[in-house]
């Protein structure tokens, strides 16, 4: 039978097709996909069924209401055996739509989420039938299985036979459409030598007196390219950029974003880039630490993948029929 993969553009999509070759118990080919509209979305799941879905700001409730219509629609228009979300919002709408339905539903929380569910886990730890998992050991409790991480699969370590160098720069701050991130793009056209060959993807982010190469979006095929050819990637403390870059072999400076600067909804990246740091998956540092010691020390780590346990996904015994 048919598989719905549900996730919102950017780091939950990056995670739920990341996890994907690791999750067992279900048929996973040819899935249709929901997510947004975006460079990223359309080079990743080139070749794939997708349906997009419209793009939300922060907890908006009108188009949250516009995903629940499309989720009717969709589960009404074809019977999916099993429907798997990494979340955010997008997953409110589908997965209680598709649980009435019959579906076996499972919602995977983001590895962002270190210190407890996020709002949308939350709504669907209460709802009845749906699975939850975390990718975290340390909150969870029932109704929550633990399966491990998205980035159990990479290993860092330091090569002493790689000089640091800063030929080639990545920049990146993702495609959010809400929140820029001018400090990091500032001080980073500061700091790197003006030799530097850098390619700048800078979302939403104003940049009214700065003189970079700008590039609000790069397809997700082409900025993997960059990365993997790249000397050093600098990157907002998001789940996604975090691991295109683990998974072309770079270990990224990660610099959390700050809501009290207007930059994110809420906190989180703080903590996302302690445990990439922790994990010595990242170099992690405030906008206001960044220096070329910094850059150099991250240009030397070199990352590779190594075996990581399946994601299994918990039987549904409690099916309607």
């Amino acid at each position: 039978m048919a598989t719905l993969l549900v996730a919102n553009a950017g780091g939950h999509l990056h995670e739920l097709w990341e996890l994907l070759p690791r999750i067992g118990g279900i048929d996973l080919d040819a899935p249709t996909w929901v997510t947004f509209d975006t460079a990223q979305s359309r080079s990743l799941l080139a070749g794939a069924d997708v349906v997009f879905a419209p793009y939300p700001r922060p907890r908006d409730p009108v188009v949250t209401l516009r995903h629940a219509v499309l989720a009717h629609r969709l589960l009404r228009r074809r019977r999916y055996e099993n429907v798997i979300s990494t979340g955010s919002s997008i997953a409110v709408a589908f997965l209680p739509e598709a649980r009435l339905m019959g579906s076996a539903c499972h919602y995977i929380e983001s590895a962002t989420r270190l210190a407890g569910p996020s709002l949308t886990g939350r709504i669907l730890a209460r709802t009845p039938g749906i699975h939850v998992y975390s990718q975290v050991p340390g909150w969870p409790e029932p109704p929550w299985h633990v399966r491990g991480s998205v980035f159990d699969g990479y290993r860092a370590e330091d090569s002493a036979q790689l000089p640091p160098r800063l030929r080639r720069v990545v920049v990146a701050v993702g495609s959010s459409e809400s929140y820029g991130f001018p400090r990091l793009i500032e001080k980073m056209a500061e700091i790197l030598p003006p030799d530097a060959d850098v390619l700048w993807q800078t979302g939403s982010t104003d940049l009214q007196g700065l003189t970079v190469a700008a590039r609000p979006r790069v397809p997700h095929d082409e900025l993997a390219q960059a990365i993997a050819e790249a000397d050093l990637v600098v990157t907002h403390a998001g789940v996604g950029l975090s691991l295109l870059a683990l998974s072309n072999g770079r270990c990224p400076v990660v610099v959390p974003r700050r809501r009290h600067r207007g930059e994110h909804v809420d906190d989180h990246q703080v903590q996302v880039a302690a445990m990439l740091a922790e994990r010595n998956l990242a170099v992690a540092c405030e906008v206001e630490d960044l220096s070329l010691q910094v850059l150099e020390k991250a240009s030397v780590r070199l990352v590779v993948r190594v075996d990581s346990p399946r994601f299994e996904l918990e039987v549904d015994r409690r099916r309607t029929r």
